[in-house]
């Protein structure tokens, strides 16, 4: 599931936070379909992190990726 999340990040999600400044970068993958995630860039330190991480993020992964179950920092 790594390999598909790692995908996921590049094409969809990477590519729209660039665009504002921010990026992720991925910390660890468990097993119950959490992934751990780290904002950096612009999206570290915004005030609406938080809801791009639920909002935008969560919800590309679910999406593509039925076995993410969610998306933590």
């Amino acid at each position: 599931m790594e390999e598909k999340v790692k995908k996921v990040l590049a094409n969809d999600i990477k590519p729209y936070l660039k665009s504002h400044g921010g990026d992720v970068k991925l910390l660890s993958v468990s097993d119950d379909g959490t992934v751990k995630l780290k904002l950096t860039g612009a999206c570290g330190g915004c005030p609406m992190a938080q809801m791009t991480l639920k909002g935008f993020v969560e919800k590309a992964l679910k999406a593509k990726i039925p076995e993410v179950k969610k998306v933590i920092t």
